[in-house]
């Protein structure tokens, strides 16, 4: 589903300040980790692992459309935040899943790695917004085919290519950076700042997962 919230011009909603808006979207942001660090926590793998695939997979596209429609649609930064919950919880599902499969010095490692990079790519973002723009077709072409090489690797060959974690890690640096950018040139309101955060939620909870991976295969 196509993310709407960059294409906003006109503020719908009372102007913050930048300090605000920034610390909102960083709140959100942590809102979102918490969840998932309490969900794998408090949920034993086997539980999820035993729903059926399909009932599970079905489920959890659904959570994350209804959610990204919600705060796509809203103007009031309630609804976009209970959206955003729609996205968590079933990206956190998936998380509790693959941390489990890995030892606890690991998956500190790649939080580490996956925060540095982040800020970087929030840097780089803040500089040079042009340049990730005009980089963002490239980025959802690339995406596509990567999805659509690993479907047919895993399901038809049953072998997966290390390269293409990278090549995943790559992609959605870019987007940290080039949503960063974006985010900072919508109307800075409360909901933008809940929209802005879902968005970019999405783009490191996928880079963390990559890299989580690519360090237990060097291991």
């Amino acid at each position: 589903m196509e993310n709407k919230v960059f294409e906003r011009t006109e503020a719908t909603g009372t102007i913050i300040s930048s300090a605000m808006y920034n610390l909102t979207i960083g709140a959100v942001l942590c809102w979102g980790f918490l969840v998932n660090w309490l969900m794998v926590k408090n949920i034993d793998p086997a539980v999820i692992m035993a729903i059926n695939p399909w009932i599970f997979f079905i489920g959890y596209f659904a959570s994350c459309f209804f959610g990204i429609y919600l705060f796509n649609k809203s103007e009031n930064p309630g609804i976009s935040f209970l959206g955003y919950n729609f996205v968590v919880v079933p990206f956190g599902l998936i998380v509790n899943i693959v941390v489990h499969a890995y030892a606890p010095d690991l998956v500190v490692e790649a939080i580490r790695i996956t925060g540095l990079v982040t800020f970087a790519m929030m840097v780089l973002g803040s500089l040079f917004p042009a340049f990730f723009k005009k980089i963002a077709v490239a980025l959802t072409i690339a995406l596509l085919i990567v999805i659509i090489v690993e479907v047919v690797e895993i399901f038809i060959f049953k072998i997966h290519h290390g390269i293409i974690d990278w090549i995943v890690v790559l992609i959605f640096c870019g987007y940290i950076g080039y949503d960063w950018g974006r985010a900072n040139q919508v109307p800075k309101t409360m909901d933008n700042a809940v929209d802005c955060a879902a968005a970019l939620y999405m783009d490191i909870i996928n880079l963390f997962l990559r890299i989580l991976r690519i360090l237990g295969r060097r291991r």
